[in-house]
């Protein structure tokens, strides 16, 4: 893992607790994706890629016969342990790198990767995890990927950038992180550089939202 991954790791780890305390239901997005997606038939194997606290795998859990949530961070991974006990949901949860995934090609038929995408540098990094994906999804598989976007009125800019976005811990403690803010069609152009397909780009509620299929 290369030193910008490892400080992400570091960073959420530092804020795991209070971060998953505000981290409470899933995604209208999120949950309109997956329900609409297991209609017919539950998924056999689901992903929630970058799980952090599980708020999706509760959700995925209700839709999967089987759910595997990954994280780069163990405080998150702990912080998804417990829900997962507390309201009595099942899945396997695994610390990993998004752009290294540690599961078997055509592993998962339904994949979540949201909100995490933003935080990989540099683009060959996030491109390289978007091929993961769709290295990790069968050939009917689809999933949803997000990540915030400039069209979010925190930002008064066009063109992608990175930045650093605090986070505020009880007592005022500021913990920066780092995020690659998306203008939407360099979104689209990162997208069309994967090995994913596009089903459906969209920005919602300031973030960018794809519908994408596997290999």
């Amino acid at each position: 893992m290369d030193e910008s991954r490892a400080a992400v790791r570091e960073t959420y780890d530092r804020i795991a607790s209070h971060f998953a305390s505000t981290r409470e239901y899933p995604w209208p997005e999120v949950e309109s994706f997956v329900t609409e997606s297991t209609a017919d038939s539950p998924a056999t194997r689901a992903l929630d890629l970058g799980c952090g606290n599980g708020r999706h795998v509760e959700l995925l859990s209700s839709h999967a016969t089987d759910v595997v949530g990954l994280d780069v961070s163990r405080g998150l991974l702990l912080e998804a342990t417990s829900r997962a006990s507390e309201r009595d949901f099942e899945a396997r949860l695994v610390q990993g790198d998004a752009a290294r995934l540690p599961f078997s090609d055509d592993a998962f038929d339904l994949a979540v990767y949201v909100a995490t995408l933003h935080h990989l540098a540099p683009r060959e990094t996030r491109v390289e995890s978007l091929n993961e994906l769709a290295r990790v999804l069968d050939s009917d598989g689809r999933a949803v990927v997000s990540a915030w976007s400039t069209a979010h009125d925190t930002f008064d800019r066009e063109d992608g950038f990175d930045t650093e976005v605090d986070w505020t811990l009880p007592g005022g403690e500021t913990v920066p992180r780092f995020y690659h803010i998306y203008a939407p069609d360099e979104f689209d152009e990162d997208l069309a550089a994967s090995d994913l397909s596009v089903v459906e780009s969209r920005v919602s509620s300031g973030n960018c939202y794809a519908v994408v299929s596997g290999l």
